[in-house]
């Protein structure tokens, strides 16, 4: 279970929360009923302080903090070339369609375009040993810019499937590593969801990550 706190003292971007449960340094939190996304960036006992990437006009003490147990991230993948982003990877013409000219707090849009088809060269086959930083394969991103598709950290072991070439989105599977050991694979959790935690020996492969 994630953990969870509720917000002490407030200046500015920066939040002093008292903690109820095991927050980490540099995890991601969302903060009260609006779900502003936020950091931990110090940590005593049982309180810790949050930077907050938002506004907190209005926020009050004991408002509901949640832990994700992850850390702030933002995702790599075709996509981020041609676009303009805010400082936590919101691309802002999405922001601007759902929320106007003005930015709005707690809006939670995708980071890339997950709907968007891409051309993909597959460059492995099954039974091929899989191992950090192998390129898998390749969509042309513009012209002049080729995007790989790379095996992440922590990853060792060969490929049980791969998809044929053809045109697939950014979360579409493309391949399937059998790990050579158990892994661990957290996805980043949904604002309004739980985080789901996975331990599988087969570990999907797609574009964004």
């Amino acid at each position: 279970m994630n953990a969870r706190g509720e917000v002490f003292g407030i200046n500015g971007p920066v939040l002093t929360i008292i903690t109820h449960g095991d927050f980490r340094m540099s995890e991601m939190v969302l903060v009260g009923e609006e779900r502003l996304i936020g950091e931990v960036i110090a940590m005593d006992r049982e309180r810790a302080v949050i930077q907050v990437f938002e506004d907190t006009v209005g926020l009050k003490p004991g408002a509901e903090v949640l832990g994700t147990g992850g850390q702030l991230s933002v995702t790599l993948g075709p996509g981020i070339i041609g676009n303009i982003f805010d400082g936590i990877e919101r691309p802002l013409k999405s922001l601007e369609r759902d929320s106007g000219v003005f930015i709005s707090r707690g809006v939670h849009v995708d980071n890339l375009d997950m709907e968007k088809l891409w051309d993909v060269k597959i460059l492995v086959k099954p039974g091929d040993r899989a191992e950090p930083g192998l390129v898998v394969a390749e969509t042309a991103e513009t012209v002049s810019i080729v995007n790989r598709i790379m095996i992440p950290p922590g990853v060792n072991g060969y490929f049980k499937t791969v998809a044929p070439g053809g045109r697939y989105k950014l979360a579409d599977t493309i391949a399937v590593v059998a790990a050579d050991k158990r892994e661990t694979r957290e996805t980043s959790p949904l604002p309004d969801g739980e985080e789901q935690v996975v331990q599988a020996d087969e570990i999907p492969i797609s574009m964004a990550q």
